[in-house]
């Protein structure tokens, strides 16, 4: 079967299949929604098949048929060898935009401060930095690299280990003036602890219940407590002399170096079962610019 010349059918089909709505897929596709059913019709008719299920009532009105639900994944692959293809014709392979998705967190206390180097390595390479605590798709966000903090798994794409990393207490200079004062891990009950909501949602995230088992704590309750959903706030308020933080040895490695934080207790090691990782589509290994800068962060990564 030869392959339909109805590109903007297709579009459309997917467009449809994946918000289940022509009026959504026509507000994606900036036509309008009678424009978007003509064209489902058009390829509905050229293939002799029907490609929804089609109701007048309940939520959801548009559900694709069987044999529309396998061919879909094939499609949307297609579409992204497509735009990849373009991105190919529109610039040089070491040029042009390249498009980075991390957490805010990661961006401000580990690839900022070092995105400079990257930069003067490829001064002809414009980086854009999409900064995102939820994991996005790379092909509708038009993303060509990331990194990414969990177990290594993500659908789609290629994911290299980066970074491990360990968990340890970190303060301010300031909290330990007085002497004798958090020289035990007990201690740390009577202090004020900073926790890191950031990452609540993934299995095995270390926190200040599992440091303290670790330390062999029996009893777990803090003094005062402090809750903070980004991991740099975190730093930040232990930097200010808050309260004691939880801190990710990757996130913490500059602050310690520069001595504005201190690490307590190192006799005590906790690794993270997570780790950092660099994610990018199979496809992108055609970029030169994707390469690259794929290869500067595994460089960073041992300075």
């Amino acid at each position: 079967m030869k392959l339909p010349i109805h590109l903007n059918a297709l579009k459309a089909f997917e467009a449809s299949a994946r918000h289940q709505s022509f009026s959504a897929a026509a507000e994606e596709l900036n036509v309008t929604p009678a424009a978007v059913g003509q064209l489902v019709r058009t390829l509905e008719e050229w293939l002799d098949t029907p490609l929804f299920h089609r109701t007048n009532t309940g939520k959801i009105r548009l559900m694709p048929t069987e044999t529309a639900e396998r061919a879909l994944p094939d499609i949307r692959a297609g579409f992204d060898k497509l735009s990849q293809g373009l991105e190919l014709l529109q610039q040089s392979p070491t040029c042009g935009i390249l498009t980075v998705t991390v957490s805010p967190a990661f961006a401000a206390k580990w690839l900022l401060p070092r995105l400079d180097r990257f930069q003067t390595l490829c001064p002809d390479t414009d980086v854009r930095l999409d900064t995102n605590l939820k994991p996005i798709d790379f092909a509708i966000q038009r993303v060509d690299i990331g990194v990414r903090y969990g177990t290594g798994n993500w659908q789609g794409l290629v994911a290299e280990k980066l970074m491990d990393e360990e968990v340890f207490p970190v303060c301010s200079p300031r909290l330990l003036e007085q002497p004798e004062r958090l020289s035990l891990p007990e201690q740390l009950l009577q202090e004020t602890l900073i926790h890191d909501l950031s990452m609540d949602e993934h299995t095995g995230f270390p926190t200040w219940l599992a440091w303290l088992e670790k330390a062999g704590v029996e009893k777990h309750q803090s003094a005062h407590n402090i809750q903070i959903n980004n991991s740099a706030a975190v730093l930040q308020t232990a930097i200010d002399g808050a309260g004691i933080a939880l801190a990710r040895s990757v996130m913490v490695k500059d602050d310690l170096a520069a001595g504005r934080l201190v690490r307590l207790f190192p006799e005590i090691q906790f690794e993270s079962p997570l780790a950092y990782f660099v994610v990018y589509k199979p496809e992108s290994t055609e970029l030169a610019k994707t390469q690259m800068f794929r290869d500067w962060l595994f460089t960073e990564a041992i300075r």
